[in-house]
Order: structure tokens, then C-alpha cells, then sequence
């Protein structure tokens, strides 16, 4: 009992300003000092923290989101990269010229609407994802099935994404070559070719496409294989009770499964796709691959940098930056409501 009393002498007086010693004299409390609003508000994490977050958010803040605001305003004047832009008339004119072409007031060539370009880029993103989505689940289940060397595989199909766009447009463009290429001697050797991958317009979208689907798809392999490891196998075990053979019993059982995987691959894979530019500049050497191939990136830089065109420009990045968000928005907010953010 005497020990229960020493530890209440111990403590804060109820008025808060003083605290008994053991002893008898009394010892002046933090929050007196400071005040109780005053002390949790210092002691708050996110202030204590501060000296950590505070300089790369601040940092982020102005060269990223600030940068992105500036585009979209810059959208809406005529600079053309000369002088400085004239924010005192902002209208919808590069929106207008985006989506319909003509001449504009800033230039005394006439423009041509983004329609082919936005056309190339949602086909590009579709074959792209649709078949990266594909490959990567049928490598994903391959690998889960416990093949041999299972490690040296998996570490294989991942490899292409660990280099960048340009390393991997000079390698299919090696690939692509008509004289000396692999897929040439390959086609050669069953009497087909040469094929001009790079040079047929008909064909251009297409070699992208292919090689992107290379690097990404070990990506989607990865993503699949970590759900796949996370289904318990008493699902596996009651389809195999059931009679279902292989190919039902992933189709009607564990694909269904894999829903949140797929979402979370898809988000990556197309996102990517917007971002190609570095791809197509690298394989085609300039900004101009050719109309079978234009995207809207190519585009977007071939009239900032080689046209002058930078509100113009700024138009399109704006465009490709709402596609974006269009696509990765549902997915954020999907998350939130599941409490997984």
C-alpha cells in the first residue's frame, strides 16, 4: 500500500502545474511551462518529424506538382518558346486546334488534329497490356507449378525490365535488321524474308509493341506468381475433388483469384505505355517514327522541341497527363476503400 502511495505522490497533480516528490517538495510540471496545447502539439510525430519530410516535400511540391500546374497554364497562352508567355489572354485555342486542326493564331502553318496519334497511343496500350497481361500469367502459373531451376527462370523473364527504353530499342533494333538481325535470319532460314520491321509502316506499331511486350512481361510474371503464392491450397486441392482438369480448374477457380493482381500489373503496363517516348526516339532516331507509329509523346515533344510549338506542347502533356490520371485515379480510390492506403 505504501508503495501505491509513493507512486501517486509521483504524478501530476489533477490542476496539472505540480507534482508531490517522495521527499515532500513539489516539482513544477512541463505543462505548466509550455501549457497543455502547446506540449501536444511539439510532441506531435508529424512535427517531431518535420526535419525529415518537410525539405523533399517541399522540394516535390514546387519541381513536380508546381512544374505540372505551370503546364497547364502555359496551355492555355501561344508561346512559342520565344519571349515571355503572355498570361494576360488565356484561352481554349491549342484544346480547340488539338482536337480539330487548322491554323492557328500563333503560327501561320496549319496543324494537324492529335486524332492519330491518340489512336496509335490507346492501340499501342492495349495490345501492349492485353498481351504482357497474357504472357505473364501463363509464365506465372508455369513457375508456380514447380518447375526445375524455378529461381533461374523467374530471374530470366524479370531481366528485360530492369533495362531502360533505350538499351532496349538498340537491341531490337539490332533485332529488327533486315540483313543482319536474328528474326530475319530466323524467317530466312523457313524461307520467309527479309521483313522490314522498322521500314514497313504497317509493321512499325506492331515491333514496338512486340519489344515491349519482351521487357514488361516478366514484370507481369512476378506480379501474378506473388498472388499465386498467396492462394491457399485447399482451393486447388477442392477443384481437384470436383474432377475439374488443369485448365478449368485455373480458369474457373484461381484466375477469378487474381483480380487485385491484374488491376495492379494493368495500371503499371499502360502507364508505361504513355511514357514511350524514349523508346520510339531511340529506335526511330528522331521524333518523327512516321504516322503508323506517331504516339502522343513523339508528338508532344515534336511540337515543343523541333516546331517551337511549346504551348502547344504543353496541350498535349496536359491531354497525356488526364489519360494517366484517368487511368491510375480508379485504381488509387479502389484502394482507399479497401483500406489498403
Amino acid at each position: 500500500m505504501r508503495n501505491f502511495i509513493d507512486q501517486l505522490r509521483n504524478h501530476s497533480s489533477d490542476d496539472g502545474t505540480e507534482s508531490v516528490r517522495t521527499d515532500g517538495g513539489t516539482t513544477t510540471s512541463r505543462s505548466r511551462l509550455f501549457g497543455d496545447s502547446n506540449q501536444s502539439l511539439l510532441e506531435r510525430d508529424v512535427v517531431r518529424s518535420a526535419p525529415f519530410w518537410l525539405p523533399p516535400f517541399l522540394l516535390v511540391g514546387l519541381f513536380v506538382y508546381g512544374a505540372i500546374a505551370w503546364n497547364v497554364l502555359l496551355s492555355f497562352t501561344d508561346f512559342t518558346g520565344i519571349g515571355e508567355p503572355n498570361y494576360s489572354a488565356l484561352d481554349l485555342e491549342n484544346y480547340i486546334i488539338a482536337f480539330t486542326g487548322g491554323t492557328p493564331s500563333w503560327s501561320n502553318l496549319a496543324v494537324d488534329p492529335i486524332w492519330n496519334a491518340a489512336q496509335n497511343t490507346v492501340v499501342l496500350m492495349v495490345a501492349f497490356a492485353a498481351a504482357c497481361l497474357v504472357l505473364g500469367l501463363v509464365l506465372a502459373i508455369l513457375v508456380d507449378r514447380g518447375i526445375r531451376f524455378e529461381n533461374t527462370f523467374r530471374t530470366i523473364y524479370l531481366l528485360p525490365m530492369s533495362l531502360s527504353f533505350v538499351v532496349t530499342a538498340k537491341f531490337w533494333l539490332y533485332m529488327y535488321n533486315p540483313q543482319t538481325g536474328l528474326i530475319n535470319i530466323l524467317l530466312g532460314a523457313v524461307g520467309i524474308g527479309p521483313v522490314g520491321i522498322i521500314q514497313n509502316p504497317d509493321l512499325k506499331l506492331a515491333g514496338v509493341a512486340f519489344a515491349l511486350i519482351w521487357q514488361f512481361s516478366g514484370y507481369a510474371m512476378i506480379v501474378y506468381l506473388a498472388a499465386l503464392r498467396t492462394i491457399p491450397t485447399s482451393h486447388f486441392e477442392a477443384a481437384r475433388v470436383d474432377g475439374a482438369s488443369t485448365v478449368r480448374m485455373y480458369w474457373r477457380v484461381i484466375v477469378p483469384q487474381l483480380r487485385t493482381a491484374t488491376v495492379s500489373a494493368l495500371v503499371v503496363i499502360t502507364v508505361f505505355a504513355l511514357k514511350a517516348f524514349d523508346f520510339l526516339f531511340s529506335m526511330y532516331g528522331g521524333y518523327q517514327p512516321g504516322p503508323s507509329a506517331d504516339i502522343l509523346a513523339t508528338r508532344m515533344v515534336r511540337e515543343a522541341y523541333a516546331n517551337q510549338n511549346w504551348a502547344y506542347g504543353s496541350t498535349i502533356a496536359v491531354i497525356l497527363f488526364v489519360l494517366a490520371l484517368a487511368i491510375v485515379a480508379p485504381y488509387i480510390y479502389s484502394q482507399y476503400q479497401r483500406g489498403e492506403l
